[in-house]
């Protein structure tokens, strides 16, 4: 295990022992909300895999409509609270995915592949798994965004007692940086944005602005201002050749 994958996964085994105190309502929950929303349609009645599943807080939805999801992740800490919850995942890195070509229906991924430095091998192995004709939902962080200028200038955000926002790889994507990592026979077909308009998570426990974020968040995910999302969700088809 070489030094830089060993203090990702230290990072995320830290981050576990309080990754869902506050993921159950306001800002986190409606983040979450919002990427399901992105793969509901894909998902039901398949064969998923979640690149990156974490804890499994929406891997745990999904669950209950494919017809098997399955979940990787780096870090036995996440996997671990995964696993209570009944989930059906393993540890493995996502550029090395334990599966054999041509497994999923759908492969989906979010909050995870701006951490992967070797991204189009990332990419490569997850359209590797997936069927031909199937499709891979994909986020990014963009570069274009008004969370991309917040988390630029904002101080470190402490995610354990240990370890800072900081400390781990982080990259910061366009559209066509995005583009450029996928392999001929994958073709971006939709672009949905995730926080267009909240400038910080802390909006979302007020209540009256709660709401008005919520609705523009909703309305506009799908909509021409999607590009300016602080997360870009990119539905990508795979070629069926």
């Amino acid at each position: 295990m070489s030094e830089d994958f060993g203090r990702v996964q230290n990072y995320y085994d830290e981050f576990s022992q309080t990754y869902e105190s506050a993921r159950h309502e306001g800002y986190h929950l409606l983040i979450d909300e919002l990427e399901i929303a992105c793969i509901q349609d894909y998902v039901a009645g398949k064969k998923v895999l979640e690149a990156g599943c974490g804890t499994g807080l929406i891997l745990n939805v999904v669950n209950l409509l494919a017809e098997e999801a399955i979940g990787i992740d780096l870090s036995p800490g996440m996997l671990t609270l995964a696993r209570n919850k009944g989930l059906n995942v393993q540890q493995a890195s996502i550029t090395e995915i334990p599966f054999e070509n041509e497994t999923f229906d759908i492969v989906y991924s979010f909050k995870v592949l701006a951490h992967v430095k070797d991204i189009k091998k990332a990419v490569s192995e997850m359209a590797r798994v997936t069927k031909p004709g199937g499709v891979l939902v994909l986020e990014f962080y963009n570069k274009k965004s008004i969370r991309y200028i917040v988390k630029k200038t904002k101080k470190p955000t402490k995610t354990s007692d240990k370890f800072t926002d900081e400390q781990v790889y982080t990259r910061y994507d366009t559209l066509k940086d995005i583009k450029s990592y996928l392999e001929p026979g994958l073709k971006v077909e939709k672009l949905q944005g995730v926080r267009i308009f909240t400038p910080f998570a802390f909006v979302h426990k007020i209540p009256l602005v709660k709401s008005i974020y919520t609705h523009l968040e909703r309305k506009f995910r799908d909509s021409k201002l999607a590009k300016y999302g602080g997360f870009l969700v990119v539905t990508i088809r795979k070629e069926d050749v």
